[in-house]
């Protein structure tokens, strides 16, 4: 055992947190902030804030490949170069796929990032509240377990974290989208704003707003204090923000829990399992094992936040056995690794405009329109369960002449003709979960630190592919109707996993026999343990679940603090 932790007393602590990104991060500073010394353990290096983004402000030229990957590269990372933002600025963030395998017996692109901050340094920054036709979806219909909070649960806890975070948006008045606490919207284009008063004007359901983003359009003192500065709209977020502009855990969380002093940070350090006392009936502690020497050491804490995101937080909680629980933590239910889920993104249609001939757009922008749910919003009234939501942007490309060389090339370039309007969409679309979508561990098969290998088997179903269909069916009419022309439509047929947004496993409910975590995020049958991020959730909902992460969180602290005040965990 090294030498910094040979002592009981400095592997002990009030609160331990398993992961350091976006809800992670906010486990942290919400402990910390009311006390409690807290240690949080990242499988990944450590990554500062400014000083560990080696690229946030190269030029193009700078880079050996222009920011392309090398087809080798490619070639040997197959999924992890499937994902948008995986270039050759930022390459150094995500896992590679050979440095930790799992098992996929149908396709499933698993995006990571194993460092302190987790993927809250290349997340969208999408940050729309859910609903209560979110959180009452699965009541309705039937299918997953009802959620057992609502809308007025967590409106508080959504204020709460949006006036940390800094939030851009407008106030829509929708009752499908509920308004927060937001800073000035940056401008949509021309074009946006025309598709946004043509649906409104034309379609009684429906309504494209602008999309609310985690930046920092016009800093209050919150965000000064955090040392975060105004969006340069640069565009080269994944790279890691200098402005902290955009929120993530290294700019805004971790910082701020650090400078209470409360906080002890260990990364490379991958969690094994969780430590269950049979005679005291809790957990005590977790095992981890340190990536570089291999070693395995424990820490203790009075209560842990599983927050490892989804698929490892239920690896770990499936390796976490013992007499009480031989089929992983607080699996009293059997549903642990079942009802796994995620956001289906396959639907894009693309089309052009010809008109706003005298307008082009103005620099760049993080974020562009919305077209919130509007299926099956306020009754059952299609073929599938659920529904999408949809991004919509626009761009005016140029027609350049690149012939020639020296003054000749120069001139054209700068003559350059500007072409017609482009404009797009994505699908953002709810899956539901089930129990034949499962993160399983295979005893036969086990990484370089001795744990098990995860399997995933997940797949679409009839479902999705129905509302696919209705996808294009809707948007391609509000696109011809809008007077878009040369409209395409193209099904990406992208595997599971690529949206990033994994869910689900470790659900909440309010039944102990179908669920594993009560209304404040605590396991039925283990109620010093906690999970707050993507593997809690019961359903997927339309909208991206970041935010809803981060005020899960920083609600079930709350709650987790008063309880031990009590005495109670």
């Amino acid at each position: 055992m090294s030498k910094d932790n040979t002592s009981l007393q400095n592997r002990t602590f009030d609160a331990i947190v398993i992961g350091s990104g976006i809800s992670g991060g906010w486990a942290a500073k919400e402990f910390t902030e009311k006390g409690l010394k807290t240690l949080v353990l990242e499988r990944g290096r450590d990554v500062k804030h400014i000083k560990d983004y080696p690229t946030t402000s190269q030029f193009p030229w700078e880079f050996p490949h222009r920011g392309q990957i090398p087809e080798a590269i490619k070639a040997a990372n197959p999924v992890i170069s499937r994902c948008y933002a995986y270039k050759e600025d930022a390459m150094h963030f995500f896992v590679k796929d050979t440095d930790h395998p799992y098992g996929q017996p149908k396709p499933f692109d698993w995006i990571r990032g194993y460092q302190v901050g987790g993927k809250s340094l290349m997340w969208a920054r999408q940050t729309q509240r859910w609903s209560d036709f979110d959180f009452e979806g699965p009541a309705r219909d039937g299918f997953a377990t009802d959620w057992p909070i609502r809308y007025k649960d967590i409106a508080p806890w959504y204020s709460h974290v949006e006036k940390f975070v800094g939030i851009s948006g407008n106030k829509d008045g929708l009752p499908n989208l509920p308004d927060g606490e937001f800073l000035p919207p940056l401008e949509l284009s021309c074009v946006e704003n025309y598709f946004k008063d043509f649906v409104k004007d034309n379609y009684k359901d429906r309504q494209v707003i602008y999309a609310r983003c985690a930046h920092l359009t016009q800093p209050k003192q919150i965000h000064l204090d955090q040392g975060r500065g105004q969006c340069q709209k640069r565009d080269l977020c994944h790279r890691g923000c200098p402005f902290g502009g955009y929120f993530s855990s290294n700019s805004s969380t971790i910082p701020w829990a650090e400078k209470t002093g409360n906080l002890t940070l260990r990364p490379f350090s991958v969690v094994h399992s969780i430590i269950f006392d049979e005679q005291k009936g809790k957990a005590t502690g977790v095992r981890v094992v340190d990536t570089n020497t291999k070693e395995m050491m424990e820490y203790y804490a009075k209560v842990i936040f599983v927050n490892a995101a989804a698929i490892n937080t239920n690896a770990v909680l499936l390796n976490s056995t013992s007499h009480r629980f031989p089929n992983g933590l607080g699996n009293d239910s059997g549903v642990l690794g079942k009802y796994f889920a995620f956001h289906s993104y396959r639907g894009r249609i693309s089309g052009q405009y010809e008109g706003f001939k005298d307008s082009t757009t103005d620099g760049r922008t993080p974020t562009s329109a919305y077209l919130p749910r509007f299926r099956n919003v306020h009754k059952q009234e299609t073929d599938f369960l659920r529904g999408y939501a949809a991004g919509f942007s626009s761009d005016r490309g140029s027609h350049t002449n690149t012939d020639g060389f020296g003054k000749t090339l120069k001139d054209q370039l700068f003559n350059s003709e500007t072409g017609p309007w482009y404009v797009g969409s994505h699908m953002m679309g709810e899956t539901i979960p089930k129990e034949i979508s499962t993160v399983t561990l295979d005893t036969q098969k086990k990484d370089e630190w001795g744990i098990p290998q995860i399997n995933i088997n997940v797949d679409y179903d009839d479902n999705d592919e129905k509302m696919l269909k209705d996808f294009f069916e809707q948007m391609t009419d509000m696109f011809t109707k809008a007077g878009f022309t040369n409209i395409h439509t193209s099904d990406s047929k992208q595997a599971p996993g690529l949206d990033i947004h994994e869910m689900g496993g470790v659900r909440m409910g309010n039944d102990p026999k179908t669920s594993m975590l009560n209304k404040w995020n605590q396991m039925h049958a283990c109620n010093n343990v906690f999970v707050t991020d993507g593997a809690c959730m019961t359903s997927t909902s339309t909208q991206n679940p970041s935010l809803t992460y981060m005020a899960l969180t920083a609600r079930a602290v709350d709650y987790a603090v008063q309880q031990l005040k009590k005495g109670e965990i």
